[in-house]
């Protein structure tokens, strides 16, 4: 791959450091492939060239003194705009944050510049980031690079679209409901959704500018194209908050294996309740039989002693408080009525979230008691197995769907319509359960991406970015869109 913008994050980061690559001539690349790419594809939403370029100079000059401030010295990046970026507008894509500039950066992206990157942009979000597609008020649609008249996923979907057509050399996404999962599963890129916890999300919005509450579920990581870009993203990110570090010590593990062929690989790619279409299972099919051939032990029998279904609307019931909590007291007024109206066993879609928005304390904590007992199943599934390959999403990228009554749209999978927060249902397995879980690009069906997800035991995040690594030797790893190499 000899474009430029389109090497991966560490092999950029080489560049730098060693001068093969100046950051002010790297910044000036990635500025006209925006200028290029980015009128179609609407990723990139906001810049701040004046004072990236002012940076990147004076990081050229720093290297040519041979002085290197950090691991990322000079490397420019975007982040997703729901992170807060000192003196950069940052609107979450909500038009009540249009003019929002914050005076401080988010922790993640804090420790980010501290390792010397050079923020010049931020990318595209759903308001509140929200949604499973990406496209809001300020900005407008963000399209996708394999098939423009399809989404990019989301939230984090101007990010995976800035990694998959060289906009960037990595971007920072978050994930509560697969945001950072769906949209690189789309758009054929890397993603890790890490173990909750380990990288602070203090500074995101929502919630809102300046809390300091954790929010249950939500996670910040890593947009790459390659394994090795989410390792050195995440390496930088992870740790404790400030406060907390005065006695916690951090250190993830190593991974379990050194060698493919040592893994003990577990793979449910199908389920009845939550069907897969037949494209992205035959797909991940392949992948499991090139595995094999690759002389890896695959076990497609294997599963945790859970059944979905009952995972999922665990997964919801924790979920969809967290997606209400800044709600003004007027629309939970109306989803508390809504929820008085259906009867305590109506397990339809619209019932559910009713009733799960506007749960009780001591409903949570019940919900609470079952994620941990989920955790217990986990655990044991880890005694025999090192990872757990599933889809990401049961379908390929969706047509743009725009349509204003969220809880009615669909999706189709083998030409039947499916509820479209079915998408949910597989990435909901380690969400709910705080597991760290990588996504990497394994083929196309039909033209579109189709990516993995590699579900591994809770805080072993090296273990799943490892495997992803491996896998890219078995079938090949990110490769970009036609007409952006």
């Amino acid at each position: 791959m000899n474009e430029m913008g389109l090497r991966s994050a560490t092999a950029l980061a080489r560049a730098v450091r060693s001068r093969e690559l100046g950051s002010r001539e790297l910044l000036e690349h990635f500025v006209k492939r925006i200028e290029r790419f980015n009128p179609v594809l609407n990723a990139v939403v906001t810049l701040d060239l004046e004072r990236a370029r002012a940076a990147a100079d004076a990081a050229d000059a720093a290297a040519e003194r041979g002085e290197f401030r950090g691991p990322l010295h000079g490397l420019p990046i975007t982040i997703k705009d729901t992170f807060e970026t000192a003196g950069l507008r940052t609107t979450a894509g909500a038009t009540i944050y249009t003019q929002h500039v914050p005076a401080q950066n988010a922790v993640a992206v804090q420790r980010l510049i501290d390792a010397d990157a050079i923020v010049f942009g931020k990318t595209n979000t759903p308001a509140f980031a929200a949604d499973l597609q990406t496209y809001n008020d300020i900005f407008g649609v963000t399209n996708n690079p394999w098939d423009r008249t399809r989404a990019v996923g989301g939230s984090s979907g101007g990010a995976a679209v800035a990694v998959a057509t060289g906009l960037t050399a990595f971007d920072l996404g978050s994930d509560i409901g697969g945001s950072i999962r769906n949209p690189v599963h789309y758009c054929g890129v890397y993603g890790h959704k890490p173990t909750f916890g380990i990288i602070p999300t203090r500074g995101h919005i929502p919630g809102p500018p300046g809390a300091l509450a954790t929010r249950d579920i939500s996670v910040a990581g890593p947009i790459g194209r390659s394994a090795d870009d989410l390792d050195m993203i995440l390496a930088l990110t992870a740790g404790p908050l400030p406060e907390q570090a005065t006695a916690w010590r951090f250190a993830l593990p190593p991974p379990r294996r050194e060698r493919l062929t040592d893994y003990r690989i577990a793979v449910w790619f199908d389920d009845a309740d939550f069907p897969v279409d037949d494209a992205v299972k035959e797909s991940l099919q392949k992948m499991a039989d090139a595995l094999r051939r690759a002389g890896a032990n695959v076990d497609e029998r294997a599963r945790p002693a859970l059944r979905l279904r009952e995972a999922f609307h665990a997964y919801l019931r924790l979920l969809w408080p967290v997606t209400v909590a800044d709600l003004p007291e007027a629309a939970f007024d109306r989803l508390r009525h809504a929820a008085a109206r259906y009867a305590p066993d109506d397990e339809s879609m619209r019932a559910l979230h009713a009733r799960f928005t506007t749960t009780t304390h001591r409903a949570w904590m019940q919900a609470n008691e079952a994620r941990e007992q989920y955790r217990v199943v986990w655990r044991k599934f880890f005694e025999q197995y090192d990872v757990l390959l599933t889809p990401v999403t049961p379908i390929c990228a969706l047509k743009h769907d725009h349509s204003t009554d969220l809880l009615a749209r669909t999706i189709s999978v083998n030409g039947e319509p499916r509820w479209y927060w079915e998408q949910l249902a597989w990435i909901s397995l380690a969400g709910m359960a705080y597991l760290p879980a990588t996504v990497a690009p394994i083929a196309r069906a039909n033209g579109l991406p189709v990516g993995v997800q590699i579900i591994g035991p809770y805080l072993e995040d090296r273990t799943t970015i490892d495997f992803a690594k491996r896998l890219a030797n078995v079938v090949g790893g990110f490769e970009p869109p036609p007409g952006y190499s």
